[in-house]
């Protein structure tokens, strides 16, 4: 064994704490880290040729890369709809590194059953039923990968061929409708050789990111009785606005579609007791992108999709080879995701749902609500600030005098928040998205405090 080698894993159990007490003052002055950091000028070092053993490397990183990463887990960071990592989901991406398990069968670990108990816990959450098969993928953008390639291969099948077999030209010209889909849905269709022109996006209602379901009705008549793919949303990025979940599923009764529900991030918003209406007709989707590294606040990268056609999902993403065995009745994670390595990213969510059940994370999703019905109140009394809709959910979204990448620089450069510039219908403006377990009111103070200031400028 390499002499570096072999002292670390000697003085593993110093290492490892050394690791942790690091570990530990990084996440014990998160509140105070600058929130954004703008990368100075980059210059690689040279690749390391002998290696200075893991207390080095730990040395070396504490004082070449450390200053530079930003408080994006901590409370202020509200620029994308992104989570931190509670307690229990930190101990749980700790461990899913310390046991480094592949989750692609069963034949030599409980792993793959631990994720199954964990994507059925979450299909309990989502008020899915038992139709609903689910793993753990990367992110929304590869859930709506995973989803849109099964809803391909559902648009094969009516026309009595494999798409998985003979490609997406088989099934010619593919429509896809959607009111006001996430720019991973056009990625995904690129991805899937379905095409981002192959989009045609409908109206919406009035002040709203909502689909006119009318209008949806109209365009799937329009199709003379070719099937479709929908894509519907739960919970827009710029306002956290809903389709109709349960008006467009009723449509299906009169129109053959491939429901896809994008609910990132909206998913769960059914925890919210004024919210959870709005996931009404959730169940009836063909099916389901959810991810969990954003309000279930678990560690990147875990995301999770279900599907009402497990077998149609085996078909595209089967992996054929002696030594895996064949799918059958229920299918190894090999055979139904992307991945033929796959780390345990179960892992997290289930230490975070078993630490603090469906009561805590409940309690962090109302209070990531109230802090945007903060922020928004707040925001509409200054001179030249407007909402530019109402904050229905946990994003606030707003115009400026003046630009708003200005604003949204000026805000960064304090260290104290940071927003992203987004365009709202045809307006520049910018979003604040609240889905960090750590947020309190002391945080929104601090980030309206910074924002008004920067729109004072």
């Amino acid at each position: 064994m390499h002499g570096r080698l072999a002292d670390d894993l000697a003085g593993l159990p110093g290492l490892l704490d050394a690791t942790r007490g690091f570990a530990q003052r990084v996440l014990g002055g998160l509140g105070e880290r600058a929130v954004a950091r703008r990368p100075g000028e980059f210059v690689p070092d040279p690749l390391p040729r002998e290696g200075v053993g893991l207390a080095g490397a730990l040395e070396r990183f504490a004082r070449r890369w450390d200053p530079g990463f930003s408080g994006s887990a901590g409370p202020r960071y509200v620029g994308f709809v992104t989570g931190g990592a509670t307690p229990a989901a930190v101990a749980g991406d700790w461990l899913t590194s310390a046991y480094d398990q592949n989750v692609v069968s069963s034949v030599d670990s409980s792993a793959a059953d631990l994720e199954r108990e964990t994507v059925g816990w979450l299909r309990e959450v989502l008020g899915l039923d038992a139709a609903h098969s689910g793993a753990f993928v990367t992110g929304a953008t590869m859930s709506n990968v995973v989803g849109l390639a099964i809803a391909r291969e559902w648009l094969g099948e009516r026309q009595g061929v494999s798409v998985a077999r003979e490609g997406v030209s088989a099934i010619g010209e593919v429509s896809v409708l959607s009111g006001r889909p996430h720019s991973s849905i056009y990625k995904a269709l690129a991805m899937t050789g379905i095409g981002r022109d192959r989009m045609r996006t409908l109206p919406v209602l009035d002040g709203r990111e909502a689909v006119d379901v009318a209008a949806l009705d109209a365009a799937l008549a329009g199709l003379g009785g070719r099937a479709a793919i929908v894509v519907a949303n739960a919970g827009t990025v710029n306002t956290g606005d809903f389709d109709d979940l349960r008006a467009i599923a009723e449509l299906k009764r009169r129109h053959p579609f491939w429901l896809h529900v994008d609910a990132a991030f909206g998913g769960l918003a059914v925890l919210s007791d004024e919210h959870a209406h709005l996931l009404d007709g959730l169940a009836e989707a063909d099916s389901v992108c959810v991810d969990l590294h954003k309000w279930l606040n678990v560690p990147y990268d875990s995301g999770l999709q279900f599907t009402r056609r497990r077998d149609l999902q085996v078909e595209v993403f089967q992996n054929s080879a002696a030594y895996l065995g064949e799918p059958g009745e229920r299918p190894e994670f090999v055979h139904l995701t992307p991945e033929s390595s796959r780390r345990l990213r179960a892992l997290t969510a289930w230490f975070s749902l078993t630490a603090y059940g469906v009561a805590g994370h409940r309690e962090i999703v109302a209070r990531n609500i109230a802090s945007a019905r903060d922020l928004g109140a707040r925001l509409a009394e200054l001179p030249g600030v407007r909402l530019c809709a109402p904050v229905r959910l946990n994003v606030v979204c707003f115009s400026v005098p003046g630009d708003v990448h200005a604003v949204a620089g000026a805000v960064a450069d304090t260290g104290e928040a940071f927003l992203t510039p987004t365009v709202y219908d045809g307006v520049p403006a910018l979003r604040a998205a609240f889905s960090n377990w750590r947020t309190e009111t002391a945080d929104v103070d601090r980030i309206f405090a910074v924002l008004e200031r920067a729109v004072a400028e």
